[in-house]
């Protein structure tokens, strides 16, 4: 591959979310959208129509293996994330891959180990609740000591869309799970809000939802969270819910309580039934699916972190492989940082 210190060429893998990879790259003027790949008849006649001056491709190999593509973007279905970072990387790209980064232990274990081989490039996954501006003030103010102490956070990532699991793609999978699929989100936040480590989960689910539907797998999952420094959590991939998607946030300090809602957040710093609780009215959810894109760009052409790194990439997916485990065995689990 010949990089280009100024300039990167992208390939991006899968028109349905892949689309807002686009436009994200295409914010950036030190980036070229050169090829596009869909499996669909119908998406490759759309991009070829959309996109007249990008070649467009139904073989995701001819983009992995292209020796003009410096970045990838991975937006195919959930299956195909592992293999198609795996070759990306061993041809010596740039990767940026929709969550979930995979779905087995064993393969997030090969893609760590390629980029401990080729450490000059870059990974990252698009856990986009970190853009969020009105979890982006949450943060600051638990930085700045608003709330106190820590004690306890919860995050249900409520779909609200189980035909998606019952007439789309990801009951077609081989293997699905919530918690990758989804609850990754609410892991991610959490651990980026109180800035520790999970040591140990405990989890619970069922497929109740989507009974008789045909779909294999748990449509809710549920897990606490024991973080460094005694700090508790709770997380929930509620697919199978009757309301519409919503990010379930609460945070409890030792100073103040946060609860997100729809049209805005509730601050409470104050026990008492009399005292109003603070309005917090920074956007929510205020992003788009390509925000993460340009901290990513940065990140291979000045060497700057990105404002999600491969280490926190692989953190949520530790925590996730956890909850997965604790499910299945219904016992606590050790958190195996890969």
């Amino acid at each position: 591959m010949t990089t280009r210190a100024d300039r990167l060429r992208v390939g991006v893998i899968g028109l349905g979310v892949g689309e807002q990879h686009i436009a994200g790259y295409r914010s950036r003027a030190a980036c070229d959208v050169t090829m596009l790949c869909d499996l669909s008849d119908d998406k490759v006649t759309m991009a070829r129509e959309k996109y007249p001056h990008t070649h467009v491709t139904q073989r995701p190999e001819d983009v992995l293996d292209n020796p003009d593509i410096d970045v990838v973007s991975i937006a195919s279905y959930d299956d195909g994330h592992h293999e198609q970072a795996v070759r990306a990387l061993r041809n010596g790209k740039h990767v940026f891959v929709e969550k979930p980064l995979c779905l087995h232990e064993h393969e997030a274990r090969e893609i760590r180990m390629l980029l401990s081989a080729n450490p000059r490039l870059r990974l990252s996954s698009n856990l986009i609740l970190r853009m969020c501006p009105r979890f982006r003030l949450l943060r600051q103010m638990i930085r700045n000591g608003d709330f106190g102490r820590l004690f306890y956070l919860e995050g249900d990532y409520n779909y609200g869309r189980l035909h998606k699991l019952t007439q789309g793609w990801r009951g077609r999978l081989p293997f699905y799970s919530v918690t990758y699929g989804g609850g990754v989100h609410m892991v991610d936040l959490l651990l980026w809000l109180a800035d520790a480590p999970v040591t140990e989960v405990a989890a619970q689910g069922n497929r109740v939802a989507s009974a008789g539907s045909g779909f294999r797998y748990n449509d809710f999952a549920v897990a606490l969270l024991r973080f460094e420094g005694g700090v508790i959590g709770k997380v929930a991939a509620n697919f199978g819910c009757v309301c519409p998607h919503f990010h379930r946030l609460t945070v409890y300090g030792t100073e103040a309580t946060f609860e997100n809602g729809p049209e805005s957040g509730l601050l409470y710093r104050s026990r008492e039934a009399a005292v109003a609780p603070e309005r917090i009215t920074a956007a929510y959810p205020g992003v788009q699916k390509g925000d993460l894109i340009g901290s990513f760009v940065d990140s291979i052409l000045k060497g700057e972190p990105a404002e999600v790194t491969t280490e926190h990439v692989f953190r949520a997916m530790s925590v996730c492989f956890a909850i997965e485990k604790a499910v299945q065995a219904s016992a606590p689990v050790a958190v195996e940082y890969l």
